[in-house]
């Protein structure tokens, strides 16, 4: 399918499709959210989703920009390899070609990427153990999370094989001593499983002020018979009843975000 220029001079909601346009209001919405409850690393880190009627187009805040800037019109467009589809946007490099236009041309059973650093996250990663079954929201991820050995900053192509490698199959994963990656079909997916890893990861911090030897674990078949349980619900790791109150959350605290 031929990708079209989005041009600087032509409003952005009228050059692009429906669906697109509402890809853009929901990335521009997880962003500022995000934002609001989690994220607080200056322009770093990127939220990103294929362009909804594109072959081979990612949509991805600009580098330079903080998630709490984002809006629907000023996500940028790019290729896989990280050519520029808006006019005058720069070329994609980092993390953001590396990880993000990496995974969504790699992993054609996902369409969102999101990549993170919270203190949480940040925390959780650096520990030997890796997340682990100390709290309800952790269970959710039992025995369905990839660790990534860091080996530098994403910024060469060579660093790309072995992230895809090892986080195959998965579609959440702490890279080790740096962050998450949480990978979906949709934005509100990708947002809710965020959200639960987010707290697991600050369960786990705050249980360990005690000392690992005074945590309390449930027992394995106690652990299994819940991420099982949130397999087949399903709703609550889609966005469900989450995401339209995110929406309007957004609407109340940023109403800028849908510009």
């Amino acid at each position: 399918m031929a990708i079209a220029v989005i041009q600087e001079d032509i409003s952005v909601r009228d050059q692009v499709s429906a669906e697109e346009w509402k890809a853009r209001v929901d990335l521009a919405c997880a962003y500022r959210l995000i934002a609001h409850y989690y994220v607080s690393d200056l322009t770093y880190n990127h939220l990103s989703v294929r362009a909804p009627g594109e072959d081979g187009a990612i949509l991805i805040k600009p580098y330079d920009i903080m998630f709490e800037e984002v809006t629907a019109s000023n996500l940028l467009k790019y290729d896989y390899d990280g050519n520029p589809i808006t006019a005058g946007a720069p070329k994609l490099k980092g993390g953001g070609l590396i990880i993000h236009a990496g995974l969504l041309k790699e992993r054609t059973d996902i369409n969102v990427v999101f990549h993170t650093h919270t203190e949480a996250n940040m925390g959780v990663s650096s520990q030997k153990w890796g997340l682990l079954t100390v709290n309800q929201h952790a269970m959710r991820f039992h025995n369905r999370i990839a660790y990534h050995a860091f080996k530098g900053f994403e910024f060469n192509l060579f660093m790309r094989d072995p992230l895809l490698k090892d986080i195959e199959g998965y579609k959440v994963a702490l890279l080790r001593n740096h962050g998450s990656l949480v990978l979906g079909d949709t934005i509100p997916e990708a947002f809710v499983m965020h959200h639960f890893l987010e707290f697991a990861c600050r369960g786990q911090i705050a249980a360990l002020s005690a000392g690992y030897e005074n945590l309390n674990f449930p027992d394995e078949d106690a652990c299994k018979f819940a991420a099982n349980q949130v397999a087949k619900e399903g709703e609550g790791l889609v966005g469900g009843k989450d995401w339209p109150a995110c929406l309007r959350m957004a609407e109340r605290l940023f109403p800028d975000f849908k510009d």
